[in-house]
């Protein structure tokens, strides 16, 4: 026994498992406790909040991830790409990231321009008040201005792989968000306190986010005019299939908002729950796979395997994490309460739809962390093609309807970010 040990230990890849175990073991842990006190306060939020309440808070969190794609428009990808290739040099490292900043605050000004009528429209469209629809809008602003900046911060420990603090970081803003949902939900059960809840700890969480990030990224850095223009050849490529995706992404919420029943939104938002769950496996994919795959040699034969390899176990999970969904799907709608009773097969469904999707934005993630962009205008046309036929295909007014149709659109996605991403591979010389 004690041979085999010694034996292990000096195999060639005995290093690289103990690294890899290390660093899922930390980067699974924390993200397992994140997601529980994630999953947690957005089940307090279900139980306590009226159906009605329920579906602004969810027609308002869904608008924020609107403008968030928005108010990023490619600018995060392109500082991941530029941030590989000088990862290691402080100083340069600091002008990428400033420059991504100056850029992301830039184009939040478009965002709420854009953004911010269309909210106010499915608010009053599914019967807000006016004085409830101010508040809601306002109360979006903690979050939004947060989200202009972490993504971007995260990229540089992500970057040296210096995950514990980061994930220290995110643990305590999720306690903050459970621990002011709490003290609040109970006393007011409306939607504008709980999104506060949600994005006061995001800008406190800002503050100890950028202290990580400026150990390895000089802060005294200003925007660079050249790193500006290279960032900008690839939003200028990214941002229509971003802005797409602001419609795609959210289509299910926006038509079930405008011809189904309010009822059928709070039902959407609270199956959604569960979906939440999966952005473990995201969160680990984009914390650890992503920025290693982005630091890898343009090597076909190296590319190629570890696509397939990524490919291949997060497929795996997917189809595990929705067979479970099926088998467990009594008690987990036992979870969110009465009023969502009798959703199996929705709850299946939705589950199906997030796992099809989680594929495809991997496979996007990984050849846009090599610089490769999809030609938008080939993207595009192939997704709105597919919406037109899922429209046609499914009866998008009720929620089995919108869920179906759904998965067709993520199944869609995966085909072509996946065939795309692969072609590249094959094409390198």
């Amino acid at each position: 026994m004690k041979d085999t040990l010694i034996k292990f230990k000096q195999h060639p890849k005995y290093s690289t498992i103990l690294n890899w175990s290390k660093l899922i073991s930390v980067t699974g842990g924390a993200q397992i406790l994140l997601q529980a006190i994630g999953f947690l306060s957005g089940i307090l939020i279900i139980r306590l909040l009226p159906v009605q309440e329920y579906a602004l808070y969810t027609l308002a969190n869904t608008m924020l991830g609107t403008m968030t794609v928005l108010a990023d428009g490619g600018i995060s990808t392109g500082v991941m790409a530029q941030g590989a290739k000088v990862w290691k040099e402080k100083d340069k490292l600091g002008m990428v990231l400033a420059t991504g900043l100056d850029l992301r605050r830039k184009f939040a000004i478009g965002s709420l321009v854009v953004a911010t009528p269309i909210l106010i429209y499915l608010l009053f469209h599914n019967g807000a008040s006016w004085f409830t629809t101010i508040l809601i809008v306002l109360s979006l602003i903690p979050a939004f201005f947060a989200a202009l900046s972490d993504t971007l911060l995260e990229i540089v420990p992500k970057l040296h792989q210096d995950i514990l603090p980061l994930q220290k970081n995110q643990v305590a803003v999720g306690l903050g968000r459970l621990l002011l949902t709490t003290l609040t939900i109970f006393i007011f059960p409306w939607a504008f306190i709980a999104i506060l809840a949600s994005g006061i700890p995001r800008i406190l969480g800002n503050i100890k986010l950028k202290k990580i990030a400026h150990q390895f990224a000089d802060k005294e850095q200003k925007s660079d005019p050249v790193i500006k223009g290279e960032i900008m050849q690839m939003v200028k490529k990214i941002l229509p299939g971003a802005i797409y995706y602001c419609v795609s992404g959210q289509i299910t919420i926006w038509l079930i908002s405008i011809f189904g029943k309010i009822e059928s939104v709070a039902q959407l938002g609270a199956l959604g729950r569960f979906a939440v769950l999966l952005s473990l496996f995201n969160v680990i994919v984009g914390t650890l796979i992503i920025p290693r795959y982005a630091r890898l040699i343009e090597q076909k034969a190296l590319l190629l395997k570890r696509f397939i390899q990524i490919l291949f176990l997060l497929t795996f999970l997917m189809c595990a994490f929705t067979v479970l969904t099926y088998l467990f799907s009594d008690q987990l709608l036992w979870i969110l309460g009465k009023n969502y009773y009798g959703l199996r097969d929705e709850l299946v469904l939705n589950i199906a739809g997030t796992c099809v999707g989680l594929i495809a934005g991997v496979c996007f993630a990984l050849y846009t962390s090599r610089g490769w962009v999809i030609n938008p205008v080939f993207s595009i046309s192939i997704s709105v093609i597919s919406i037109a036929a899922g429209a046609f295909l499914f009866n998008v007014g009720s929620l089995y309807g919108v869920l179906l149709f759904n998965l067709f659109l993520a199944a869609v996605q995966v085909i072509l970010h996946g065939g795309y991403c692969l072609i590249k591979i094959i094409n390198i010389k």
